[in-house]
C-alpha cells in the first residue's frame, strides 16, 4: 500500500495518520537516514530535526515519530511550531542528517502529515521515499537499538532567532520598511511568531490577524485559503499591502492596497520582471507549473525571460530549477521559491521579496503586481470515492479531442493528497470554458462516485 502523496504523507489525524502509522514511519525514517548520515572523520551525525504546525493532533504525531526515530538509535531535537522552510532550513544550518515537520499545510486541523527532508533542506525525490515505504511494510525487531545505542531526544526552543535573522538576509540591507503597513494573517498557525516578528524587525507598521492558535483554528476562514477578511481589513485600515500565510506558511497570498485579492501568476510575474531589472534572474529564466495560465508565458515571452513548466508541486518546481540552473519559480498557489534563501516555497521570503519591489520602485502594490491581464481560466475539484486511471474512463478521450480542437488547454489530475479531482480549463471563450466543464463534471460524477 503506497503511503506517500504529492507532498509527504497526509490524511485524517486518528484514521490516516494515527500514532501507530507515525511510530512505523519514525522507525523507518530513521533507519533510512542513518544509512545516507553524513560523516566526518571517524564521527557519524545521527540527529534528526522535528518540529510542527499548531495543530492538536501534532502532539501525538510528534511523540509517536520520536519514539520511533530514538528506538532505531537517532538523537532527536524537537524545536515546537516552526513554518515548513525553517525546517528546511535549520537542518541544514544544524548539522542533521534530516527534518520531518509535521503539517497537513493547507487542510483543516481534522488533517495532519509529514514531510522529509535531507540533510540538504531538500523535500526528497519519489525513490527516497519509496525506500522509505519498503522500510516500513518490512520492520524487522532486529532493527532496534538496545543499551547505549537508543536514542535521545531534546527539545530546542532558541533555534528561531536563526531563522529569523536569515529571513531578515533576504530584504536588500540598503532598504528599510520603514512607514509601510502591512496586514498579516498568521492563520493560527506554524508562522504565528516568528512572521510579524521579521517584519516588525525591519520597521513596519504590522497589524496582526489570526496569531493565536488553539489546536484547532489553523486555516480556519484564514489566512491564504481565505482571504477575504484579510482584504477587507487592508481597505478598512488603508494598508499598504496585505500577506496571507497558510499553516504552514510555505504558502503566500498578496493583497494589494485597494483590498484586490492578487492572482498567483501575476505574483510571479511581477516578481520575475523585478529579478530581471536588477540582473539577479539567474540564467534569465524562471519556472512554473501546468497550472500557470498562458497570459504569464506572454507575458514573460515580451519580457525575454525563459518559461519552463513542470507538475504541480513545490518539490517539482524545484527540481526543475536545479535542471536549468534557474534561481527562481513558482505555483500560482503561492508556493514561490528563491533559492538563493530557500529550498522550498516560503511564504515570509516571497512577502519580503514583494515589499522590496514596492519599495525600489516606489509604486503602489496596485500598481506593481497587476502586470498583464489573465486569459479565462475555468478550475473545479470534484469530490470522488475511487481513483481510476484517467485514460479507462469512457468518452474521456472524445471530449478532450474536442478541446484540443477548439484550443483550450485542459490538464485533468487526481489530487495526490485529497480524494478530489482537479479540472482546469483555459482558453478565450468563458461560455465554451463552462459548457466543456459542465460536461466534465457530469461524466467524472458518474464514473467516480
Amino acid at each position: 500500500m503506497k503511503i506517500f502523496g504529492t507532498d509527504g504523507v497526509r490524511g485524517k489525524a486518528g484514521v490516516d495518520i494515527t500514532a501507530m502509522v507515525a511510530l512505523r514511519l519514525g522507525i523507518a525514517a530513521g533507519m533510512y537516514f542513518q544509512r545516507d548520515s553524513i560523516k566526518k572523520e571517524y564521527l557519524v551525525t545521527n540527529r534528526i530535526l522535528v518540529g510542527k504546525d499548531t495543530r492538536k493532533s501534532g502532539y501525538m504525531v510528534e511523540n509517536a515519530l520520536v519514539s520511533g526515530l530514538t528506538s532505531v538509535g537517532i538523537d532527536v531535537i524537537q524545536i515546537g511550531p516552526m513554518p515548513t522552510p525553517a525546517i528546511a532550513f535549520l537542518t541544514e544550518d544544524m548539522r542533521c542528517n534530516a527534518g520531518i515537520m509535521i503539517s497537513a499545510s493547507h487542510n483543516p486541523y481534522y488533517d495532519n502529515g509529514i514531510k522529509f527532508f535531507d540533510n540538504h533542506g531538500l523535500k526528497l525525490d519519489e525513490k527516497k521515499e519509496q525506500e522509505i515505504e519498503e522500510i516500513y511494510h518490512n520492520l524487522d525487531s532486529h532493527d532496534y537499538k538496545t543499551g547505549k545505542e537508543i536514542g535521545s531526544s531534546k527539545r530546542i526552543d532558541d533555534v528561531v532567532g536563526r531563522y529569523i535573522v536569515h529571513i531578515k538576509n533576504s530584504f536588500p540591507k540598503h532598504l528599510t520598511l520603514q512607514g509601510i503597513r502591512i496586514v498579516l494573517d498568521c492563520a493560527n498557525g506554524a508562522a504565528y511568531k516568528v512572521g510579524p516578528s521579521i517584519f516588525k524587525e525591519l520597521g513596519a507598521d504590522v497589524v496582526v490577524l489570526n496569531d493565536s492558535p488553539s489546536g484547532y483554528n489553523i486555516n480556519d476562514n484564514c489566512g491564504a485559503m481565505y482571504p477575504n477578511i484579510l482584504a477587507q481589513e487592508v481597505r478598512r485600515l488603508r494598508a499598504d499591502v496585505g500577506f496571507g500565510l497558510d499553516g504552514d506558511a510555505d504558502r503566500l497570498v498578496v493583497v494589494d492596497n485597494e483590498g484586490q485579492i492578487i492572482h498567483g501568476d501575476k505574483l510571479i510575474g511581477a516578481l520575475a520582471l523585478y529579478q530581471k531589472q536588477h540582473n539577479v534572474l539567474k540564467n534569465n529564466g524562471i519556472i512554473a507549473t501546468l497550472m500557470s495560465n498562458i497570459a504569464l508565458e506572454d507575458f514573460l515571452k515580451k519580457h525575454k525571460i525563459i518559461l519552463k513548466r513542470c507538475n504541480v508541486g513545490d518539490k517539482f518546481v524545484l527540481q526543475e530549477m536545479l535542471k536549468y540552473d534557474f534561481a527562481f519559480g513558482g505555483e500560482q498557489s503561492g508556493h514561490i521559491i528563491f533559492s538563493q534563501f530557500a529550498k522550498t516555497g516560503d511564504g515570509l521570503v516571497s512577502a519580503l521579496q514583494v515589499l522590496a519591489l514596492m519599495v525600489t520602485s516606489q509604486k503602489t502594490s496596485r500598481e506593481i503586481l497587476n502586470p498583464f491581464e489573465l486569459f479565462p481560466q475555468k478550475q473545479t475539484n470534484i469530490q470522488i470515492n475511487k481513483k481510476i486511471p484517467l485514460e479507462e474512463i469512457k468518452g474521456l478521450k472524445s471530449i478532450l479531442d474536442d478541446l484540443d480542437s477548439r484550443h483550450i488547454r485542459h490538464l485533468i489530475r487526481y489530487s495526490g493528497t485529497e480524494n478530489k479531482l482537479r479540472i482546469l480549463l483555459e482558453g478565450k471563450d468563458i461560455s465554451l470554458l463552462d459548457k466543456y466543464d459542465t460536461a466534465l463534471k457530469n461524466l467524472f460524477e458518474k464514473e467516480l462516485k
